[in-house]
């Protein structure tokens, strides 16, 4: 799913109900950060397989313990809009929720990716991509993106019930 927004639906539906154990903004951000990848390949022309060592277990691991440490890094800076936009609760996490979070992430993204395109080998350095099966490939590719479309929906949902919960909370304490 190069540069859509399909794969905000499982960081939604998947990271909100958690936010009180992994770092939301990480997740979000490692569920989508992969699709550089390709954004760059077609951009630029590359000699380069669409969907490459970032759409691996091993690198997409790397990538997302990467994320994880910027992060915590900019978590100083960048907390009160994420407590605004309700996506962490008041206490502070530690760098394991950050790296849960990353790895996490970008490990659902291949796991979403994997089935999808031939060209993606998420088990490198083995060559073949056993999560592929061509004759069942448009039939995965929509129920993959059915799947990430109801998460979407679930977690925005999840997300406007959250925003209701606390506003009428804290009306009822005043």
């Amino acid at each position: 799913m190069p540069f859509t927004p399909l794969h905000l639906g499982p960081a939604l539906a998947l990271g909100l109900p958690f936010r009180r154990y992994i770092h939301v903004p990480t997740f979000i951000v490692a569920n989508v950060i992969l699709d550089i990848e390709p954004l760059l390949v077609l951009i630029f022309g590359l000699s380069y397989p669409l969907h490459g060592y970032a759409h691996t277990f091993v690198f997409a691991s790397i990538i997302g313990l990467a994320i994880s440490y910027v992060m915590f890094i900019l978590e100083k800076f960048l907390k009160p809009l994420y407590r605004f936009l309700l996506l962490t609760p008041q206490k502070s996490f530690n760098f394991k929720a950050f790296a849960i979070a990353g790895i996490l992430g970008t490990t659902i993204h291949v796991l979403l990716d994997s089935p999808l395109y031939v060209d993606i080998r998420p088990f490198y350095p083995l060559n073949a991509n056993p999560l592929y099966n061509p004759e069942t490939s448009f039939k995965m590719w929509l129920t993959i993106n059915i799947i990430c479309i109801f998460m979407w929906i679930i977690g925005l949902v999840y997300y406007i019930g959250l925003v209701i919960y606390l506003v009428m909370k804290r009306r009822c304490q005043k």
